[in-house]
């Protein structure tokens, strides 16, 4: 876990690869529980016995879950201190380049690409690639914007 000591500590990283966090398993009831609040039951994603015969022979994480979890998955690389808080401001880019199977475990791997100033404080542009453990292509490649206040 990276700690950058306030905007100016930030700025003067980018450019820089920030670095990977921690794995963590995707499970079978976390995407069901995905499908539920986003009523996105498609059998691939779902329904175990059909996904055995399906193209990725198991149920695979919705990509929007994989997207979603960003935050978290940031958040386990890095933490910038003396700002007031921390905002989603929005995605650039987003690719969906592997599918996520049920079990598999992934990361954030984050480079920090730009810091601007806004009103009261800074946007941060990171590019985020989300890896899949045991896997050559990650599960997602996104150019993220995100707000520190300070």
């Amino acid at each position: 876990m990276r700690v950058f000591d306030g905007v100016d500590d930030l700025r003067a990283a980018v450019g820089t690869q920030v670095g990977a966090g921690e794995w963590v398993t995707i499970e079978q009831q976390q995407i069901d529980t995905f499908a539920d609040a986003t009523d996105d039951h498609q059998w691939i994603h779902v329904d175990p016995d059909r996904a055995k015969d399906g193209p990725f022979g198991t149920t695979i994480a919705h990509g929007f879950l994989t997207l979603s979890l960003l935050s978290s998955l940031v958040a386990k690389v890095f933490h910038v201190e003396n700002t007031k808080m921390g905002v989603n401001y929005g995605l650039n880019k987003v690719r969906f380049t592997s599918p996520v199977p049920v079990g598999s475990k992934v990361r954030a791997n984050v480079e920090l690409t730009d810091v601007t100033d806004v009103a009261d404080g800074v946007q941060v542009t990171t590019k985020v690639t989300v890896e899949i453990e045991g896997s050559e292509r990650p599960a997602l490649v996104a150019e993220w914007l995100t707000r520190r206040y300070v």
